[in-house]
Formats: C-alpha cells, sequence, structure tokens
C-alpha cells in the first residue's frame, strides 16, 4: 500500500482545499491565523509536504466555512471507492 500522502485520493483533497481557499479569497496566512498555526504549516500541506489527520482536515474545513464530508464526497466521487 502506498502512503496516503502520495495517494491520488489525497491529492485530489488537497487541491479542493486550495481550491477552497483561493475561492474564499484568503492567503495562506489569513488561514493560518484562522487555524492558529504557522503559514508555513499551510503551505505544507497544500504542497503536500505534509499531511493532515482527521482532527486537523476538520479544523481547516471548519475556519474555511465548509463541510467536510463535502471533501469526502469529491475524493470518492474523482477517485473512486478506496
Amino acid at each position: 500500500m502506498e502512503k496516503t500522502i502520495h495517494s491520488k485520493a489525497y491529492q485530489v483533497l488537497r487541491q479542493w482545499l486550495l481550491q477552497v481557499r483561493h475561492e474564499k479569497n484568503l492567503t495562506q496566512r489569513q488561514l493560518a491565523k484562522l487555524l492558529d498555526v504557522p503559514y508555513s504549516w499551510v503551505g505544507k500541506v497544500e504542497l503536500g509536504e505534509r499531511r493532515l489527520d482527521v482532527v486537523e482536515y476538520v479544523r481547516v474545513c471548519e475556519a474555511l466555512g465548509v463541510d467536510p464530508t463535502t471533501g469526502l464526497q469529491i475524493v470518492t466521487k474523482q477517485v473512486g471507492e478506496f
């Protein structure tokens, strides 16, 4: 089994989060401030250098004002079953 950080599913999820951040007109620094993390943390997540755990994923979605299940549905639709 490949590492999840390199999986197609995780790639799709990261791209969706990046798209949502752009749609909300937020910079990495602004999102980082909402999450109370260094802005480099956001950059590493978006570049795939750092993997989000489930709790972090939910926190990011809440900060972006989106339902976490939406991202999972997009992944399932684009990648198929896990």
